[in-house]
């Protein structure tokens, strides 16, 4: 079973999904004349923006999202990228990026026009089960979407997290994969995230918009460090990216580990633009326009995108070896270590433990909206809660494969059903793009109304 989900997984995210993401934000990038590009300095501007109705705030939305886009796979992830790929994985990952940032835009404008009330309370709900059910027109679609995502994300992804939150405390104790100490830190996390998630969304996003932030802030400024006490390699590194990047007979001698795919894959994977996720929390907030919550995305995949370039940069410049047989934590701890000695060791450990640790609570939060999708009711969440931390608990003490190639696969096709409706949708976060851009010219009131677009039975009415 494992290996036929393992080759079935492979052919989806190397063959299928690349191209469809990829040719999703190329499209789209043409469609919204690159709003990824007019918007970006308008991206940073709307982080201020406030709620009135004492809701999920903008910053808090895209905060949430940023906790579960930034986890260890951009220190992990980015290291066993330039391993397979080499140097130049970094610049299709920043291409990628790019281009996801229009897919990404897109889709939280949808989510935040056909956003709805969370029961008789001024929160909302949404996301691609929401508008999937609204632009088809059957709900069967968004509950089918809403499964794939619960079991992706609450069930596959935090397990994963959980296990990599285990694993950071191996270089501490001695044996500890076979000690109770395991047992005790899965309870420990369990109960703590737990804690978080049993007062709500709003709760996830105050927390979200402290540590997110504080751990991004921080970890970019050691790998800075890193750069700049070797600045004198840059001019190399450079040189390196763009000559590995463009080395088209190393690519075609082996595409499936080519700069070009490993670069494009992580990107991809590690943005999550137009898979679908993102829009779930985005949809939470309270702006008062919707092309606001999906410009502020761009911001959102900026920020995971230099999160990533951070790890690629401390380890390029640190000059330490990579081999091909190297694992992607040892070449990080190897880097850090090199220029800082123990603390290096001591200072990844910790940001896997955070990383890991934001993206569990970010992750809930898109599997929340999903189940009030389909139970249709603030109840069932008294029972939802606790189970979504039994696959935090078992994470942190085995270590299950299976499950986390049944939670790749269910992501894969979460993101063929989203990329089919976002561009379905599209017209509508055109005309929505368009509304903004024409408000702030005219220096009116930014208030969206629906009927102003064509759109009609939504809460902008």
């Amino acid at each position: 079973m494992l290996d036929i989900l393992s080759n079935l997984n492979d052919a989806l995210y190397t063959y299928v999904l690349i191209i469809l993401l990829l040719g999703c934000g190329l499209y789209l990038s043409f469609r919204t004349k690159f709003a990824q590009i007019r918007f970006f300095l308008e991206s940073f501007k709307l982080i201020t923006e406030k709620t009135n109705t004492g809701g999920v705030s903008s910053f808090q939305a895209v905060m949430i999202a940023t906790a579960s886009r930034v986890g260890v796979g951009n220190i992990i992830g980015v290291s066993y990228a330039l391993i397979v790929g080499g140097s130049g994985a970094l610049l299709w990952m920043w291409i990628t990026a790019i281009l996801g940032s229009s897919s990404a835009c897109v889709e939280c404008i949808l989510a935040q026009i056909y956003k709805v009330r969370n029961g008789n309370s001024s929160a909302f709900t949404g996301g691609p089960a929401y508008y999937i059910h609204r632009l088809s027109g059957k709900r069967g679609l968004g509950v089918l979407f809403s499964w794939l995502l619960i079991l992706c994300f609450s069930v596959g992804f935090n397990g994963l997290q959980a296990y990599n939150f285990s694993s950071s405390f191996e270089h501490y104790i001695d044996g500890y994969q076979s000690s109770a100490y395991k047992y005790i830190v899965g309870l420990g996390l369990s109960c703590a995230i737990l804690l978080i998630i049993s007062k709500g969304i709003k709760s996830v996003g105050i927390m979200s918009s402290v540590l997110v932030p504080t751990k991004a802030i921080i970890y970019i400024g050691i790998a800075l460090y890193v750069t700049l006490s070797n600045i004198d390699k840059l001019p190399f590194i450079f040189r390196s990216i763009i000559s590995n990047a463009f080395d088209f007979r190393a690519i075609f001698a082996g595409f499936s580990s080519s700069a070009l795919m490993i670069g494009v894959k992580r990107g991809l994977y590690s943005n999550e633009a137009g898979m679908g996720s993102a829009p779930n929390v985005a949809a939470s907030a309270d702006t008062s326009h919707p092309a606001r919550q999906g410009i502020l995305q761009i911001f959102s995949v900026f920020m995971d995108t230099l999160i990533c370039t951070s790890t690629a940069f401390l380890i390029l410049a640190s000059g330490v070896s990579i081999n091909p047989n190297d694992t992607g934590i040892y070449v990080v701890q190897q880097a850090l270590s090199s220029q800082l000695g123990a603390f290096g060791i001591h200072f990844i450990s910790f940001f896997i433990l955070l990383f890991s640790f934001t993206s569990i609570f970010g992750n809930y939060c898109y599997a929340e909206s999903n189940i009030l999708y389909i139970c249709g009711t603030n109840k069932v969440l008294k029972f939802f809660r606790p189970f979504c931390i039994v696959p935090v608990f078992l994470g942190t003490i085995i270590k299950s494969e299976l499950a986390w190639n049944i939670a790749d696969i269910c992501m894969g096709l979460m993101a063929i059903m989203n990329i089919i409706f976002i561009l379905k949708g599209s017209t509508q976060a055109v005309k929505c793009l368009n509304n903004y851009s024409e408000l702030k010219k005219k220096n009116k009131n930014m208030k969206f109304i629906a009927k102003d677009i064509g759109i009609k039975d939504t809460v902008w009415e």
